[in-house]
């Protein structure tokens, strides 16, 4: 029997809002809020597959789908607003439109999922269809990775403080949480499928006591294995400058004396206080303390040039003065015959204070690090103008640091918006890294969902590879993530200050390590399995 019209639009309006929850909104996220992802997508999987007494189901269920896919990208990327509006200095009508252009883009993935489980169902049935639902979710989420360059808040991520899932990780990445979260929600939506389709006492009652007793289950599951005690061997200072992203940098004159000074001064503290924890979520304070193995300064507004005399100085100064190697963000430089390339860098230095070479980044940010289609966005002067294009790095290069104990080490370095592509930082453990260091500006983002949602895609990172991360921002979440994706020191949002970090290595290669997202590809190719068989069968009675 047909639902009424209102039903699976309000449906579809629901999983959106629920979606929401398991991720960060406008602080940390609390970690029972997790738990939301196991149920936010059961009702748009009923909308989709409920009888709809529609003429075109198939163009109806795309609709539903898109409608839900809008309003999340929408919900939990609201920051694009901010960011272009405040930063970028496009006024609030033109934000609202690129953020309306991003949702509606994006959203079309949602809108694909319920066409092709649509179609599955019109044709094997609704039992198949919700098997399949599984591996056409990840799917899509790997197109989202691979063709948009867009794997912001993928379902997995809602499990990175669930010990017991986020285990997945290191075997088939973020992919496989979200792959068992829509198994799950898969289940649930068949429960209530069949209890509301017979109508009979009975069915209801045991969809809701097998509902109940799976939640208890996963509850129970996530939050009561024993934390893994991972031991340090290492000290880092992780410098924050807090410094204004639009503000000017050239330091002139005796600005750039001030600054420099300010930075060994905060570089040559032997002990700093810390949160034990995420700030903000009322975590316990500490003080730690110990010599610097590494110095390392963010990606920031700081004016630092790779060719100029002034900034080598000072860079061999510090290193000499902290007996440290340093991790420096800032920009990169190569003649070519043709013309002088800018690079995002993080530039490396001895404990002598020699250059080591730089990593360049790879996956720039589009809008913030070169414009894609520039003449069409012509609306967008006042940003277009701002943003010069930077070249692209092409080398996922490794560096090998000697401590002032003489231990040599192998860092990984990572930029930025590159933490949120799992396949290509697992690059550098691959190729030798032993821990990651992930230099980053968040000051874009203001006081958003957004640098939270960044924190927590880097903890996925630290799983999947089993790397520690000294996560080293401008103006926070400056912290220590260890192996297991736990938050183990951080400092204050906004302030100026230095994090006395303690660390470790591994040169251990995981599954995902090794074969990086291997299962996300199995997942295509079943999902086209899905569809091709249903291409050849005839039409089911569901």
């Amino acid at each position: 029997m047909p639902v009424p019209k209102w039903m699976p639009w309000a449906a579809a309006v629901l999983s959106a809002a629920l979606l929401e929850l398991p991720f960060p909104l406008a602080g940390p996220m609390p970690p029972w809020r997790g738990m939301i992802a196991f149920v936010a997508l059961v009702p748009l999987l009923w909308a989709i597959l409920a009888p709809s007494g529609s003429p075109r189901p198939l163009r109806h269920s795309f609709l539903i789908g898109y409608l839900c896919g809008v309003l999340w990208y929408a919900g939990n990327c609201y920051w694009i607003y901010d960011t272009m509006q405040i930063h970028g200095g496009i006024p609030p009508v033109g934000s609202v439109g690129l953020l309306l252009i991003y949702s509606l883009v994006l959203g079309l993935y949602f809108g694909v999922f319920a066409l092709a489980l649509k179609f599955i169902a019109g044709r094997l049935g609704i039992g198949r269809a919700l098997v399949a639902a599984p591996f056409l979710w990840t799917a899509l989420e790997l197109a989202a990775a691979r063709i948009t360059s867009v794997p912001w808040d993928q379902l997995g991520y809602s499990q990175v403080d669930n010990r017991f899932f986020a285990n997945l990780a290191p075997w088939a990445g973020v992919y496989g949480i979200t792959f068992v979260l829509l198994a799950i929600n898969a289940f649930y939506a068949w429960t209530w499928l069949r209890a509301v389709g017979s109508g009979e006492a009975r069915y209801k009652t045991q969809a809701w006591i097998s509902c109940a007793g799976l939640g208890l289950l996963l509850i129970a599951s996530g939050h009561s294995l024993l934390p893994v005690n991972v031991p340090t061997t290492a000290t880092a200072v992780l410098l924050q400058p807090n410094l204004d992203v639009d503000t000017a940098s050239a330091w002139p004159g005796p600005i750039w004396d001030q600054n420099i000074a300010q930075i060994t001064h905060l570089a040559t503290q032997p002990c700093s206080s810390y949160f034990a924890g995420i700030p903000e979520t009322g975590a316990s304070t500490a003080s730690g303390c110990g010599q610097p193995s590494l110095i390392a300064w963010p990606e920031s507004p700081a004016p630092f040039f790779e060719d100029e005399d002034r900034f080598r100085s000072a860079m061999k100064q510090l290193a000499l003065t902290t007996h440290s190697p340093l991790i420096i963000g800032g920009v990169g430089m190569e003649q070519t015959p043709d013309e002088l390339h800018y690079f995002n860098s993080g530039m490396v230095f001895d404990q002598n204070g020699t250059p080591q070479g730089r990593y360049d980044k790879i996956h720039l940010v589009p809008y913030g690090e070169f414009i894609p289609f520039r003449n069409l966005f012509f609306f967008a002067k006042k940003l277009t103008r701002k943003v010069e294009d930077i070249s692209r790095g092409t080398d996922r290069k490794t560096f090998l640091l000697t401590d002032r104990n003489g231990q040599n080490h192998r860092y990984g370095i990572f930029i930025c918006y590159e933490s949120v592509f799992a396949d290509e930082i697992r690059q550098f453990a691959k190729n030798g890294a032993e821990v990651f260091v992930n230099i980053s500006d968040d000051g874009w983002y203001g006081d958003t969902s957004a640098p939270w949602q960044h924190l927590n895609m880097a903890r996925m990172r630290a799983i999947e590879n089993r790397r520690w991360i000294l996560r080293d921002t401008n103006n926070g979440v400056t912290a220590v993530i260890d192996p297991y994706g736990r938050v183990r020191q951080s400092i204050p949002r906004h302030t100026v200050g230095a994090l006395v970090a303690q660390y470790g290595f591994n040169s251990e290669v995981t599954f995902y390590t090794r074969h990086g997202d291997v299962f996300a590809w199995l997942c295509a190719i079943l999902s086209l399995g899905f569809v091709l068989r249903a291409f050849t069968s005839r039409s089911s009675s569901q």
